[in-house]
């Protein structure tokens, strides 16, 4: 068997032993075995091609886990993963029960920090930092950050509160002029002037010397001289900006030759204070579908590898695109509507409407909190903004929709994409909090969809609800499963009849629906006529309809994909109290408080006893034990 240079690599201080010629033929192994396993697994690929060198320099130079290195996001951090450890598991990659897609310090101690979202590096390697200090040791701290996550607000926080420390870290910024999508913004053109000039190392470093040679004659003249310094290195010194909020920058440099990398990355060991290392990669290099389709291929399904094509899941379109076509629909008779997203035009839908619609559309990077104060100011000017956002980045703009939306009673509709279990992309990703923490925000009104047919109407309806809107739909294809009822007008907060039962009622919302009419045709087989119900709405409940449910069978079981603390169910329970319909009985099925892991969504609905089988079993033993007459 032949043993290959990967074979030799079960730790990244194994890496020392290679030669710089045997490194580059380990970084082609590595591009192989990331190309090969995404594409049976799915997965963020282009990304973690881009930085496979170096990841290959950073592990050569520095000693993991004692030297701490924070991935943000972690889009990038598969190469990391198989250098430290977990080749042997590499498999498994984001498969129910293997290892996962993002760093996560549980799995590993080289995984100093556990990332998913963008823009948090920097903040959690200057903490690092900062202990490292207190407790007196002298390890080295780096943050690898993605010119994409600069756009998010976060990241500016902490260079700035960083260079007015002055604490000693590395933030490498890994240049590849993309986060998911074509980078906007004016930083993405500030690291463009720096990136398409390569004389700027080269005048930054004569400059210094220049500048170092002037004398210094007396307190006064010292201090001009040195504000003349500063105005010349401010014109004419490439990464000026980070220099004067405190960092040393050193780049652009070429983030594909590992013997340059290592050289620059060994030299900031003994430099004192923050230090900047601007690198240049190529997002998906070295496989060609990758690097001519860089966002499709950020994240992806399984694939073929010789061609680069998806595996399609059948021909039905999914929720996302149902989205985007209607949004161009209804945007084709209505000028004011206008649409944002944060960084992800192809993966909230909006791709189609900003081609279409180019000045009605606004990609402001991946700065959700923006996103809706700017819905909120088109919204209070007379538009109608749409914004697309996944679920578990809606999270972190919860303060600007409580006040800048709700509490103003804008019209301003959120469109939570990836709403309940993601599947692979694990803990970070699941979109299950969203009922729970929007629910409490006054004038709001939050729904979710059975089906896709469902989701066009409740669009058309919110653009026209004068107030703001949650339309949460969750990842993947649509049903393709036609509801008898499906033709009904939506209307807000009136729930819809699915099925008929006398023994008792299935009240569920969004994609637990069908799941719930799976459970009724099998709990009529062993002799439970179970009725269904689609609730539509999470905020504000059919009170109407509760009331009749209570009175016709009495129990009632809640369905929902998503946690049970503070979601769809607490709200009927809440129901229930505040109008003392004290003799139903109540059984809510959800997910635990908990941080929900990878796997599959059918894996997942299975485990937390939410798919029709499952439903069924438990609406079963819950009636014989409450409710049977």
């Amino acid at each position: 068997m032949t043993v290959t240079l990967l074979d030799t690599i079960s730790q990244p201080q194994d890496l020392r032993k290679l030669s710089l010629p045997q490194m580059d033929g380990l970084a082609a192994e590595i591009r192989s075995l990331l190309i090969n396993t995404v594409a049976k697994n799915g997965g963020h690929l282009a990304p973690n091609l881009g930085v496979v060198e170096l990841t290959l320099a950073i592990h050569r130079t520095f000693d993991s886990p004692r030297d701490k290195i924070v991935w943000d996001v972690g889009h990038q951090a598969y190469v990391h993963k198989i250098l430290c450890g977990r080749r042997d598991k590499f498999h498994t990659l984001r498969q129910h029960g293997g290892i996962s897609g993002f760093p996560k310090r549980s799995e590993s101690e080289h995984d100093a920090f556990g990332v998913g979202h963008s823009s948090t590096s920097i903040s959690a390697a200057l903490g690092i930092a900062l202990a490292r200090d207190l407790s007196g040791r002298d390890n080295q701290v780096l943050a690898v950050i993605g010119d994409g996550s600069l756009t998010g607000g976060q990241a500016y926080e902490a260079l700035n509160h960083a260079g007015h420390l002055g604490t000693r870290f590395t933030v490498i910024v890994n240049d590849n002029e993309m986060s998911i999508a074509k980078n906007v913004g004016a930083m993405a053109e500030y690291l463009a002037k720096i990136r398409s000039d390569p004389t700027y190392s080269r005048v930054k470093r004569d400059i210094d010397n220049a500048l170092r040679r002037i004398p210094a004659i007396g307190d006064s003249v010292a201090k001009t001289l040195e504000r003349a310094k500063d105005s010349l290195k401010f014109m004419l010194v490439p990464g000026m900006l980070f220099e004067e909020l405190g960092f040393t920058y050193i780049g652009p440099i070429d983030g594909h030759n590992i013997a340059g990398l290592c050289e620059v990355l060994q030299a900031t060991k003994t430099m004192n204070g923050p230090v900047l290392i601007h690198v240049i990669t190529q997002k998906g290099k070295g496989y060609s579908p990758a690097e001519c389709n860089a966002d499709r291929f950020h994240g992806i399904g399984p694939f073929c590898v010789e061609s680069g094509e998806t595996l399609q899941c059948g021909n039905r379109p999914s929720y996302t695109s149902v989205f985007g076509d209607e949004l161009i629909k209804l945007a084709a008779d209505n000028p004011d509507i206008v649409a944002i997203t944060a960084a992800m035009p192809e993966g909230t839908g909006l791709k189609k409407f900003a081609e279409r619609y180019p000045k009605r559309f606004f990609d402001v990077g991946i700065a959700e909190q923006h996103a809706m104060t700017l819905a909120a100011g088109l919204a209070a000017a007379g538009k109608r903004p749409v914004v697309a956002v996944y679920s578990t980045f809606s999270q972190r703009a919860f303060d600007q929709i409580v006040h800048d939306i709700c509490l103003q009673k804008l019209p301003v509709v959120i469109c939570l994409d990836r709403a309940g279990i993601v599947g692979e992309d694990g803990a970070t990703h699941q979109g299950v909090f969203d009922y729970a923490f929007l629910r409490s925000a006054p004038n709001l009104t939050m729904l979710a969809p059975k089906n896709e047919t469902e989701l066009r109407q409740m669009l058309a309806m919110a653009l026209k609800h004068n107030g703001p809107c949650v339309i949460r739909y969750p990842r993947g294809c649509t049903l393709g499963i036609p509801f008898a009822t499906e033709s009904l007008p939506v209307s807000i907060g009136k729930a819809e009849r699915i099925k008929l039962g006398s023994d008792l009622t299935l009240l569920a919302i969004g994609s637990a629906v069908e799941e719930c009419v799976v459970a009724s045709d099998l709990l009529a087989s062993s002799g439970i006529r179970a009725g269904v119900v689609n609730a539509r709405f999470v905020k504000p409940l059919d009170e109407e309809m509760i009331r009749s449910l209570s009175r016709e069978t009495g129990v009632l079981v809640t369905v929902e994909d998503g946690c049970l603390a503070g979601g769809f169910g607490s709200a009927v329970a809440e129901l229930l109290i505040d109008k003392q319909l004290k003799w139903v009985k109540l059984l809510r099925l959800g997910f635990p408080d908990e941080f929900i892991e990878h796997g599959t969504r059918a894996q997942l609905l299975k485990q937390y006893g939410l798919d029709g089988a499952a439903i069924a079993e438990k609406a079963a033993s819950f009636f014989r034990e409450y409710g049977a007459k």
